[in-house]
């Protein structure tokens, strides 16, 4: 299984960046996770708009959906140049109707809601959901194939739900949202010592930092994170790749 990071701010893009948006790739299948903003953009560096087999969304907020409508046009336009019809699902949850619906578009793309609390499996790839704490429904997600496991927390303030969750993960995807001592539990985010004592506690093999804030040294999350957890730590950036090692 390979992961490619093709965004990682949270709220907003930087400039020339995009934000939540993770690109799983197994036995030739290729699944985006989440659609934040600019990430139609990012992720034509690392796979064809037409190529792209499925999206799973934790939830609606403008940084993890802002470019479904995006996505959809450029499946609509590359579909008429390279004379393809293959409508492309996306997965959500239909706890928020409107936006839900808005998931289908023409013969391009197919809504198609998952059950949180069921199985959801499309090409290799096997997916669990937790709901997190968040002030929208949001689903965590734990993304099994060829034997490896990668856990995405989506966004989320501090569970204990998350440390069964995440057990033995090959890769924790983690949001990290504020620095050590900042209570993220209002707003429905982490800190580095929470998403540190996640992974240290799950006995995940690696930590990456993602849905990282626009203030302070992005270096001092993996330093906090560190002073938790033992195993390797990660900072989310553009074009980055795990490939399970």
């Amino acid at each position: 299984m390979k992961l490619t990071v093709a965004g990682y701010w949270g709220g907003f893009p930087a400039a020339n960046e995009a934000t939540s948006g993770y690109l799983l790739e197994a036995e030739g299948y290729k699944l985006l996770i989440d659609c934040g903003s600019a990430v139609v953009s990012q992720i034509q560096n690392y796979v064809s708009i037409q190529d792209l087999d499925a999206v799973v969304l934790s939830h609606y907020h403008f940084d993890h959906a802002a470019d479904i409508g995006p996505l959809q046009y450029a499946r609509l336009v590359t579909g008429m140049i390279h004379k393809t019809s293959e409508v492309l699902p996306i997965y959500g949850h239909a706890y928020d109707k409107e936006a839900f619906a808005k998931l289908t578009y023409k013969s391009v793309t197919k809504g198609i809601a998952y059950n949180p609390e069921k199985e959801l499996r499309t090409g290799p790839f096997t997916i669990r959901f937790l709901k997190t704490v968040h002030p929208v429904p949001c689903f965590a997600m734990s993304i099994e194939a060829e034997g490896r496991k990668v856990v995405y927390t989506a966004d989320s303030s501090f569970q204990d739900s998350f440390i069964p969750f995440a057990e033995g993960a090959d890769l924790l995807i983690s949001e990290c949202s504020l620095y050590k001592n900042q209570d993220g539990s209002g707003p429905g985010h982490l800190n580095s010592i929470e998403a540190g004592v996640i992974a240290q506690q799950a006995r995940a093999r690696t930590l990456l930092l993602s849905h990282l804030p626009h203030f302070g040294s992005h270096s001092d999350l993996i330093i906090q994170a560190e002073s938790v957890y033992g195993g390797r730590v990660l900072l989310a950036k553009s074009g980055l790749t795990w490939t399970g090692a």
